[in-house]
């Protein structure tokens, strides 16, 4: 069954071809959602009009805190959502446009959202799909490998990896049908903490904390320190100066006594 969001946006669109076609995806693939994907938000507005806080209430705006998320929360789950988004595909045109309209204060990490504002003006999508294929997908394989079990062994799919599976397993948390990455991807790590901070995830309190520290704080801010230097990024320097930041911030935020 599909949410409100998922209905209005297909309503706008005029039905879920048209939606498709102005996202640039198959139709097969918005039949099968359920609810708009995090990563997709941002675009399906910029194609559609429909707000973010309709499309995905439980991560933007009002309809997060009107569900008890406080205002900090609710910015954290926005800020994993973004990460999410930007780390599991090349950001399309419309996506880019919305980056582009980023402001930030003059906190280290408002300075980040400002500087990947001012390299998604400077962008296409063309050249910053070429840069995502070499950073993270490649011929053989990429500059960077994205997961939790080749930070920590070396390796791909190894006991991280089932550690984390047994750790989403307590917390009822299932795999995405259809998703062909496996889940210490960095990715689908934001993605999981998004809808653990916005409380879409019905868990116990604190775990957040208990998947960060145990399945994040590990090796993903090397990660996002390795994109920031990496030789292929330019947009994606951005992308892994914002995310070094956040965990870093998370990381100084987690460690003070509750």
């Amino acid at each position: 069954m599909r949410d409100e969001g998922l209905d209005e946006a297909i309503r706008v669109a005029g039905g879920v071809g048209a939606l498709a076609r102005k996202i640039g995806i198959s139709q097969p693939s918005v039949s099968n959602w359920a609810r708009i994907p995090a990563e997709r938000v941002l675009s399906v507005e910029a194609a559609t009009g429909v707000s973010r806080t309709i499309l995905r209430p439980d991560l933007y705006g009002n309809g997060a805190a009107s569900e008890g998320v406080d205002d900090l929360d609710a910015g954290r789950a926005q800020e994993y959502s973004l990460l999410s988004a930007l780390l599991a595909r090349a950001p399309d045109r419309a996506l880019l446009e919305r980056l582009a309209t980023l402001r930030g204060d003059a906190s280290p990490l408002g300075l980040a959202h400002a500087a990947l504002a001012e390299a998604a003006s400077r962008t296409t999508s063309e050249r910053v799909e070429r840069e995502y294929f070499d950073l993270f997908i490649g011929l053989g394989r990429g500059e960077l490998l994205p997961y939790g079990s080749y930070y920590l062994t070396g390796f791909l799919h190894e006991r991280p990896l089932a550690r984390l599976r047994k750790d989403l397993d307590k917390l009822g948390i299932e795999r995405a049908a259809g998703q062909a990455e496996p889940e210490d991807h960095a990715a689908i790590l934001c993605e999981i903490m998004a809808g653990l901070v916005s409380g879409r995830f019905q868990t116990p309190p604190g775990a957040d904390r208990e998947l960060f520290e145990a399945h994040l704080a590990p090796w993903i801010g090397r990660f996002f320190a390795d994109l920031e230097q990496a030789e292929s990024a330019d947009f994606y320097r951005g992308v892994g100066a914002l995310g070094r930041l956040f965990v870093n911030i998370e990381t100084d935020a987690f460690a003070l006594p509750a």
